[in-house]
């Protein structure tokens, strides 16, 4: 009788572990900032998101939503933890690893966004990182990438629905778009560029300029999502352009929506779009 009790209680502890093991999955995890941080040897610093399941695109109603149907809500699971890098790569850590005059002469101080790099310039960034033997390195796919920015949020942007120039960087453009031009000459910034990464606060999960600043590239190639729930998109087999995200200084507010989508060809280089990596099995 005491045996077949005991190993009731273990079917049981065994039973709950793979419920809990399998809720930590599927659920949002409502973690509100990341303490486990990882810097490899160019000052490139990562933390660690966790697993879990969010609503990718945008609800109906949202402001500015895409008219054309490109930000089809539905749900995404994200099976596996991995690293995300807090800012944008920088010049510096650009420069450290490329050299100064690869790809062009790259203007600015060294904590700003590098740019006017393609998505192919950053596979071969990606290359030479990965061969420091530091961990394994490469875009984020397109679903990390606003599961990341969302940080458990499922506002337009992820500390609200309103965006306001403290916020983030955009509208910083004298010719196009200048809704924030005057309150950025109040913080001592120049217009018509980006601002030095960490210049605005990070969202709840400890990363920087989700919202703004550069366009970021992503591992994707562009096409329409699924109404259906799927586990760890990586975008359509074929295609020509890749998925850009985020927004930017260059333009208007509504880019910078968590669930906004834009796209380029990969040899395109822009003065207002640049990148930031994710990591796997990254250790001191």
């Amino acid at each position: 009788m005491e045996n077949t009790l005991k190993k009731s209680r273990i079917l049981c502890i065994s039973f709950l572990t793979i419920i809990i093991f399998v809720m930590s999955i599927l659920l949002p995890t409502p973690i509100p900032a990341f303490e486990k941080v990882f810097r490899n040897s160019l000052g490139m610093e990562f933390v660690l998101i966790p697993a879990g399941t969010f609503m990718m695109g945008s609800p109906e109603n949202e402001l500015n939503r895409d008219a054309a149907g490109k930000e089809i809500q539905h749900k995404v699971a994200i099976s596996r933890l991995f690293y995300m890098q807090t800012t944008e790569v920088t010049l510096k850590q650009w420069r450290t690893l490329m050299g100064k005059k690869l790809f062009g002469k790259r203007k600015g101080t060294d904590d700003m966004p590098v740019v006017k790099v393609s998505w192919n310039d950053c596979m071969k960034f990606i290359k030479k990182l990965n061969a420091l033997n530091e961990g394994e390195y490469r875009l984020p796919t397109e679903a990390e990438w606003e599961y990341a920015c969302r940080a458990g949020s499922k506002t337009a942007y992820s500390w609200g629905n309103k965006i306001d120039c403290s916020k983030a960087m955009f509208s910083n453009n004298t010719r196009r778009s200048d809704d924030c031009i005057l309150f950025v000459q109040s913080m001592k910034l120049k217009n018509n560029q980006p601002a030095p990464v960490k210049t605005y606060p990070p969202n709840a999960w400890g990363l920087y300029d989700m919202h703004g600043n550069v366009w970021e590239w992503c591992q994707d190639l562009y096409g329409d999502y699924s109404a259906n729930a799927i586990i760890d998109p990586l975008g359509p087999d074929s295609g020509t352009m890749r998925v850009r995200r985020g927004g930017s200084w260059f333009f208007h507010d509504y880019q910078c929506r968590s669930a906004n989508r834009a796209y380029a060809h990969p040899a395109s280089r822009f003065r207002n779009t640049g990148f930031r990596l994710v990591g796997m099995e990254l250790s001191d």
